[in-house]
């Protein structure tokens, strides 16, 4: 049974009166539910925590509403013993566009943990999710997200304390998996001038660079690792997973061939002036979108855009917030120092 996904309606539209035996069109297990009527469920498979954060970590955490109208808001880090500006990193969680939170768990310790190592302020910015609001409402949402950054910027530290730490000369865009995809799609969507380096000048901002981790992409046509790749247990994304994903982020009638989803099918890269920022891409060994990553960054190579690459062995995706083995733990504390060389910069 088609989803009209134009029309789905919000959680809260049901209420009681919501068909508990309606059609289940698409679900991926324990994460998300969608049926015919447009209702969907989102069981809590992580849990969602508040900003607190324990005090030997050296880092502050709150939350800053940032577009009210469509309950775009962010959750902040800044290294507690801050007595400089420093770089600030807008991160967009992962999720396959369809699921996840600034709030979960996995990312507030994550990206705590990334602001004490790397030395860097960190926007966790909470976009809107589809079914509901597919693609490319979140690329709107990262673009509204930076317009606010620029006011935040021109007001000064009388009604924002945190910014008289901040760099604005020090913008980089990032994310994992979705969040990663959305990250080099704001960043394609952005006005202003680029500079000898890169850069790309909003003024007051100046944004400097992308962190791709992971980043989602697909096509019809499989890669050999979304094919044969064996993948550790409990992997977050199969290819079944990833097919479901874009079928319910994508606009409708669109199939894995959408630009948003696989610029290479599209010419994307070949644009004359396709903004590209300067990347640091990690991908993952045992990560079913390592090819596709891969062909990513020889695409970006072959147009001269500065990208630098780095491969995770033995992990799978999403290592670095859903999985706690010793070698995981290792490998993220690599892409830590990775990315604060890359902030550094």
């Amino acid at each position: 049974m088609p989803i009209n996904l134009d029309q789905i309606p919000s959680f809260e539209e049901h209420g009681n009166g919501f068909d508990q035996h309606s059609v289940l069109v698409e679900e991926i297990e324990g994460l998300i539910r969608v049926y015919g009527n447009g209702y969907v469920e989102r069981p809590q498979i992580v849990p969602s925590v508040s900003n607190a954060l324990p005090p030997e970590l050296g880092v502050t955490s709150w939350d800053v509403v940032v577009d009210k109208l469509n309950n775009i808001w962010a959750r902040f880090y800044i290294p507690t013993q801050c007595q400089e500006k420093l770089p600030l990193l807008v991160y967009f969680h992962g999720g396959g566009f369809c699921v996840g939170s600034a709030t979960w768990s996995c990312y507030h310790e994550f990206l705590a943990k990334l602001s004490a190592k790397a030395d860097c302020i960190i926007m966790s910015v909470n976009y809107r999710l589809a079914p509901e609001n597919p693609l490319p409402a979140p690329y709107e949402d990262g673009l509204k997200t930076l317009q606010w950054l620029k006011q935040v910027a021109f007001n000064g530290a009388k009604q924002n304390w945190w910014s008289r730490y901040c760099d604005f000369t020090k913008i980089y865009l990032g994310g994992d998996s979705a969040g990663g995809n959305i990250a080099f799609n704001v960043a394609a969507r952005l006005g202003g001038k680029t500079t000898a380096s890169g850069a790309v000048v909003m003024k007051p901002l100046v944004i400097k660079g992308n962190i791709l981790i992971q980043p989602f992409f697909g096509g019809e046509s499989r890669t050999m690792s979304e094919k044969f790749l064996v993948q550790p247990p409990h992997s977050p994304l199969t290819t079944a997973v990833s097919d479901t994903y874009w079928r319910l982020a994508l606009p409708s009638r669109a199939n894995r061939d959408h630009p948003w989803c696989n610029p290479s099918a599209n010419g994307v890269f070949e644009v004359e002036d396709l903004r590209v920022l300067p990347s640091l891409i990690c991908i993952s060994e045992m990560d079913i979108l390592k090819d596709r990553n891969l062909e990513f960054c020889s695409a970006l190579h072959r147009v001269g855009k500065l990208i630098n690459y780095v491969v995770y062995e033995g992990v799978g995706h999403a290592f670095q917030v859903l999985n706690k083995s010793q070698l995981s733990q290792t490998r993220t504390l690599e892409m830590m120092d990775h990315i604060k060389d890359f902030l550094s910069v």
